[in-house]
């Protein structure tokens, strides 16, 4: 038996026990965060410096890159260190840091993605108020409410999680502090009841979140469905998909990590929706909006012919140097 008094350290799952296997998870893993922190890095760089992204959509967009690289590099680094080292421990307060960031990330990328549907809904259903709803102000207040709501919300359950007593040992069945797993290991009942509320406070507003999604997808292809022109209705439709689809991806690898069936439970599955979740849609983000936004397709362009054409201007002047 243990206790949260003496516990210092936990036991992450691991991925495999054969080495072969551990090196090709940590550069697989590697691969991915690079290809994120590059594409989002993109992204941020790209609304930053064209003025044509200067835009709610793109105010929120940076935003979003911003929670995706925030998930990227909460949890991705100590899961490529403990695959490289072969090692399975994080210490307590690494574990309190880890859970504490990554659900504040997380959270703050939900409300973020509600904020942006709701953009998409005052566009395409009342453009003629579009600069009234969505001034500068407006977003500015918008993505403050979403980082200060995932702040809140981390804030509430890492205390709360931490404050319990442990005393089923340290093993949590997952590569990276997660709260079922971390509760899995309480032995307080009025603290487990705690977390129980506090956690069905949190569904009940993200399912608010979801429905109100619903409600504005349904609105919206309404209204453009009644689009006269097919240009208009493709163009229309050009500028929601990539949210529709980086919402449903989201929300479904979300939904069924956490409400899948007892009976189907594995570790190796639970260990594959884990990562669906919290590694794929930060790094598949930046790519359906680049492949989808021509507006950021634009800005993306400038941003890598302004960076050739210096390399260029770079190597042209060193070698005139030499000569």
């Amino acid at each position: 038996m243990s206790n949260s008094s003496s516990l210092t350290q936990f036991l992450l799952l691991a991925f495999a026990d054969r080495r072969e296997l551990q090196l090709l998870h940590f550069w697989l893993f590697l691969a991915i965060s690079l290809a994120a922190l590059l594409a989002n890095g993109l992204i941020l760089s790209a609304v930053a410096w064209d003025h044509h992204l200067h835009t709610p959509m793109g105010f929120f967009l940076l935003n979003l890159s911003l929670t995706d690289l925030g998930c990227i590099c909460t949890t991705v680094p100590k899961a490529m260190h403990n695959s490289l080292w072969g090692t399975t421990t994080i210490s307590y307060k690494g574990c309190a840091a880890q859970l504490f960031f990554f659900y504040f990330f997380i959270t703050a990328e939900y409300f973020l993605l509600t904020t942006m549907c709701y953009d998409r809904y005052v566009a395409i259903c009342k453009p003629l108020h579009y600069g009234t709803l969505l001034g500068s102000r407006a977003c500015a207040h918008m993505a403050a409410a979403a980082w200060a709501t995932g702040f809140l919300y981390s804030l509430l359950h890492t205390a709360n999680t931490f404050s319990l007593p442990l005393c089923q040992g340290n093993a949590l069945g997952q590569f990276f502090c997660e709260i079922p797993h971390i509760l899995k290991l309480s032995c307080s009942h009025s603290g487990y009841l705690r977390e129980i509320w506090l956690i069905g406070v949190t569904v009940c507003l993200v399912f608010g979140c979801f429905v109100f999604i619903v409600f504005s997808y349904v609105q919206i292809f309404r209204a453009v469905l009644r689009i006269p022109s097919q240009q208009g209705r493709h163009k229309a439709f050009s500028t929601c998909l990539p949210h529709l689809a980086v919402v449903s991806i989201f929300v479904s690898t979300s939904f069924f990590s956490h409400l899948k069936p007892p009976s189907i439970y594995s570790p190796s599955l639970d260990l594959v929706v884990s990562v669906l979740y919290s590694v794929v849609p930060p790094s598949l983000n930046p790519l359906i909006y680049s492949l989808r936004n021509q507006e950021l397709k634009d800005g993306l362009r400038t941003i890598m012919s302004g960076c050739f054409s210096a390399t260029i201007s770079s190597v042209l002047s060193s070698v005139q140097h030499l000569k």
